[in-house]
């Protein structure tokens, strides 16, 4: 068994903190596992606690289009993940004291990745792992370099469902995501469906 299937089960058996009672799954994590980008939210909502998949409703969806328009997909180049695995009730964010029980997966998980670039969509994930006073709508798309990954906020999917007149920052934000890519990264080849065109502009 290699080291993600041992760390994957430990996850699943986890019961941390309150949120193991309530949920259907764990959501571990979903993508390629020498990933060199690393996208990260804040916690599974109702669809991706039945799915055990994160960002799998309509948020999901957008963020997949979006990521396809930069030659990015959870299936060829990226790695998805939240900073809890389980869905907080009502969508809540998670509390203080379930994102400190949970990080520590998010951290093995990085560990296994050694990922060049991380992503952080939305406030909550920036403010745990960019900067506690993190302004998303202020400060998305600009990088920093943080223990040799460089790491970027963006607006959260579900945020952009409720105010699509942000899609454009995102999409963006993306774009930016993409040349920092071409920047720093050793092996993410640009994915473009079954096209496969490499160097699209």
């Amino acid at each position: 068994m290699g080291d993600w299937d041992v760390l994957r089960d430990q996850c699943a058996a986890c019961t941390g903190c309150s949120l193991a009672a309530t949920r259907q799954n764990v959501v571990f994590g979903v993508g390629v596992t020498d990933a060199e980008v690393l996208l990260v939210g804040e916690g599974p909502g109702a669809n991706e606690d039945r799915q055990g998949e994160p960002f799998v409703g309509a948020a999901g969806q957008l963020l997949d289009r979006m990521l396809a328009g930069v030659g990015f997909s959870r299936h060829h180049n990226v790695y998805i993940a939240n900073i809890v695995k389980c869905r907080p009730p009502q969508n809540r964010d998670p509390l203080p004291e379930e994102q400190d029980a949970c990080i520590g997966w998010l951290r093995r998980q990085t560990a296994l990745l050694r990922p060049r670039i991380i992503v952080c969509l939305g406030r909550v994930a920036a403010c745990r792992l960019i900067d506690p006073a993190f302004k998303v709508t202020r400060q998305h798309g600009q990088f920093v370099c943080k223990n040799g990954v460089w790491m970027m906020g963006t607006l959260h999917p579900a945020a952009l469902l409720r105010n699509p007149v942000q899609k454009a920052d995102a999409f963006r934000d993306l774009v930016a995501l993409r040349d920092k890519v071409q920047e720093v990264c050793t092996h993410t080849a640009l994915w473009w469906g079954e096209m496969n065109e490499p160097n699209r502009p």
